[in-house]
């Protein structure tokens, strides 16, 4: 009996490794059809190389500034007596603006006029006598001086009344006044100031590497911050020297254009158009793979990837230009790029044209 037990126990283990192992390898089997047939292999989006147009642009700070401006001050120091300053108004060249006290000055001109007119009666009478020798010569010379004398001393007295006046220095629109009548000012006082009304010029400043492509006539356009039109200025001149501490040109541009929004001060936001490529090669940055040296992409071509070493350009927001190693109808891979390997087979999601 205990033959035939141990014996029945032995067939039944021997019943379990058999089932167990069957079970074991159908499983097998199972999750070896299941991978077959699950296998899809990855799909990846391409794009087709073509020319596009390639405007190269950038944008800068600018400032809006007055063509001619200046602040009124008078040369010398007095009373103001007499005041034409037209706040916000428009006044020819060589307007009165301000008067200064000048009594003083009028009464000794007032003098010096008198006595040039009796030494000029007496210089046309010693003319005279000197035809017939009724006076030297040295006494008609000694005249003639002091005729001449009187005459720098009435040009002193002119030019320092001139001094007492302030005369609008161009034709242009006046400021907010800062003195009134009677008040002490000194050649530091600030009166007002004064503005060209039908000229605005442009001050912006462009980096070093683009101060070559600069020059005299170049369009630019603008935009203040206060609305979003497009205005357009000329280029009249340039620094002609890098600024050591920003790295940069400034240039100045004479605004073509004519709104009340253009006011002396404002910020603009400059564009300028430095060239144009309407045959350039443009591709989505993303399918650019950097390498230790170089750059490179993969091209589809018979069917299979290939790494292809480019050169670049210019970079745009989403967008970069390939200037060597592409040639338009070229298929070019955006996605995927990870997985992909030299000379594996493509299979498309997407080929955008």
């Amino acid at each position: 009996m205990k033959k035939k037990s141990t014996l029945w126990i032995a067939i039944v283990m021997l019943a379990l490794v058999a089932f167990f192992l069957k079970l074991a390898f159908t499983k097998s089997n199972e999750k070896d059809k299941r991978g077959d047939k699950g296998k899809v292999e990855k799909k990846v989006d391409a794009i087709i190389v073509k020319p596009t147009l390639l405007i190269n642009e950038i944008s800068v700070s600018g400032s809006l500034l007055a063509f001619e401006e200046v602040e009124l001050k008078n040369e010398v120091a007095g009373r103001v007596v007499k005041i034409n300053l037209p706040e916000g108004k428009f006044v020819k060249k060589g307007t009165l603006l301000v008067k200064l006290f000048d009594d003083d000055l009028q009464s000794s001109l007032h003098k010096l006029t008198t006595q040039l007119a009796i030494q000029q009666k007496i210089y046309n009478r010693q003319s005279e006598l000197l035809k017939v020798s009724g006076i030297s010569q040295n006494d008609y010379d000694q005249t003639g001086l002091l005729l001449n004398s009187l005459k720098a001393d009435i040009e002193v007295e002119k030019t320092l009344i001139r001094k007492t006046e302030v005369l609008a220095p161009f034709d242009g629109v006046i400021g907010l006044r800062n003195i009134s009548i009677g008040a002490i000012v000194t050649p530091a006082t600030l009166l007002s100031t004064i503005r060209t009304a039908n000229k605005i010029k442009l001050d912006f400043s462009v980096p070093e590497k683009y101060s070559s492509v600069i020059s005299t006539g170049m369009k630019v356009k603008f935009r203040m911050s206060n609305n979003d039109k497009v205005y357009d200025a000329t280029v009249i001149a340039t620094e002609q020297g890098i600024n050591v501490g920003t790295r940069s040109l400034k240039v100045r541009a004479l605004v073509n254009s004519s709104a009340r929004e253009l006011v002396s001060g404002s910020f603009a936001n400059v564009t300028l158009r430095l060239s144009e490529n309407k045959n350039a090669l443009m591709i989505p940055t993303q399918t650019i793979i950097p390498e230790e040296e170089n750059k490179s992409v993969i091209v589809a071509r018979h069917g299979k990837a290939h790494f292809i070493t480019v050169q670049t350009g210019i970079r745009k927001a989403s967008d970069i230009e390939i200037t060597d190693g592409l040639q338009p109808g070229d298929t070019v891979i955006t996605t995927g790029l990870l997985f992909l390997k030299e000379g594996g087979k493509l299979q498309y999601a997407t080929i955008k044209k």
